[in-house]
């Protein structure tokens, strides 16, 4: 992403604050992992989608808005040659103007003075608040939000993050750009393993091959943690211990997403240990597939997003209730376990204004999964859904998804 994308963030932002406002981001800190280690870092994903900064913790973001016009500061960790030899290098000034355009650039231990000059001058302090957090995961906005109401009890608090939200739901051209990389590399990732995997693997073993195309493609680490299971395993929905054995006949599923320049995919597919669909797979994924078919060929502009998910179990339904799997819509639960869909974008799981319509810009994923226990089979077909001014297009529609397909690829092996 180039610096003008986040200008533009932070145009918009300030376009939605009222006079007398002063909006703070947190990079945040990571938490304690064990002793003195901490978990790996990266800042909060609003935070990035305001400044292009991600490694550094601690940096503060001030969006300060009054007369209509507005102005911002960012505050850096110094320099220190000690801390860096350990913890590696800070971003420095020039730098941080290069990532992300701001000019106005000072230090954290600056950030008190400005914050008592500033409290005096504003009315409404807007913190970036996500309210699912409970209090033994309060992020630093949290923990300010409880200093201004000791120490400020006049001054308003409001949360930023429903602005942010509406602000992610459509995205920019240059993130739809990296998130059809990030689909590329996420679909060397699956090739990688359907053209690997064999009788007798462990699953991180399987792992392993999709771990390694995208380091190939210069993808350090993934957008979320990889799902990658085999038979029974599957039927848990978000599976991560990748402990299992893999066995001839067994299906092997992958939810998965690379990330590319802070925007991540995510897709899935499954597909069979020994490269040959049974009788009973192939009924089960051509009913998954069918019915991704038949969303792609649906959503549009002015859909409403919410038939997305209905329109999936409605129309899968026909399929599994043919095959004797299901004897009415009301028990479609017992086969189909989760939604049909979810926005992505920063976040694996974007943070979005829950749209009533579908809109051109949107991203979002078409998921279909299916989980027969009878059969012994679980399984999801998931692509990344792109709205166009007059339809839509499946971004990871090149990433094998038919039978013929997924067999073909496996034969490569």
């Amino acid at each position: 992403m180039k610096a003008a994308f986040y200008q533009n963030n932070r145009r918009r932002l300030a376009d939605a604050l009222p006079d007398g406002s002063l909006a703070l981001f947190f990079s945040g800190f990571a938490p304690r992992k064990r002793a003195d280690e901490d978990y790996p870092f990266f800042s909060d994903r609003n935070f990035v989608y305001l400044t292009g900064i991600a490694r550094d913790a601690g940096l503060i973001l001030a969006v300060e808005k009054d007369g209509g016009t507005y102005t911002e500061k960012l505050f850096l960790l110094p320099a220190d040659l000690l801390k860096e030899r350990w913890t590696g290098r800070r971003t420095k000034a020039d730098e941080a103007t290069a990532l992300s355009g701001i000019t106005e650039i000072a230090f954290t231990a600056d950030f008190e003075p400005y914050w008592k000059a500033a409290s005096d001058r504003v009315s409404t302090v807007w913190l970036d608040i996500d309210e699912t957090r409970s209090l033994r995961d309060w992020t630093e906005a949290h923990r300010f939000a409880a200093r201004i109401k000791e120490e400020h009890p006049g001054l308003t608090v409001k949360n930023s993050r429903p602005i942010l939200a509406g602000l992610r739901t459509i995205k920019a051209d240059c993130e739809i750009d990296a998130m059809r990389e990030a689909v590329r590399i996420t679909g060397e990732g699956i090739r990688a393993m359907m053209q690997g995997v064999r009788d007798g693997m462990k699953e991180y073993e399987i792992k392993a091959l999709y771990d390694n195309a995208l380091v190939k493609n210069g993808c350090l680490e993934p957008g979320f943690p990889s799902i990658i299971s085999a038979g029974q395993n599957n039927f848990c929905i978000h599976y991560y211990a990748y402990e299992g054995t893999a066995h001839d006949g067994d299906m092997v599923l992958c939810d998965v997403g690379a990330c590319y320049d802070f925007v991540g995919c995510d897709i899935s597919r499954g597909f069979p240990l020994n490269g040959r669909f049974t009788d009973r797979q192939k009924k089960l994924y051509e009913a998954a597939y069918a019915t991704s078919q038949h969303l792609f060929g649906l959503i549009r502009p002015g859909y409403p997003m919410e038939e997305v998910d209905r329109e999936a179990k409605r129309f899968c339904y026909t399929y599994l209730h043919d095959y004797g799997l299901v004897d009415s819509f009301e028990n479609i639960g017992k086969l189909m376990w989760h939604g049909g869909s979810h926005h992505v974008g920063f976040d694996t799981h974007d943070i979005v204004i829950s749209p009533e319509k579908v809109a051109p810009g949107m991203v979002f994923c078409v998921d279909i999964g299916i989980y027969c226990e009878e059969w012994g089979i679980g399984f999801r077909v998931e692509d990344n859904c792109l709205v166009t001014p007059d339809g839509c297009e499946n971004l990871g529609r090149n990433v094998p998804r038919t039978i013929e397909e997924i067999e073909e690829e496996m034969r490569k092996g």
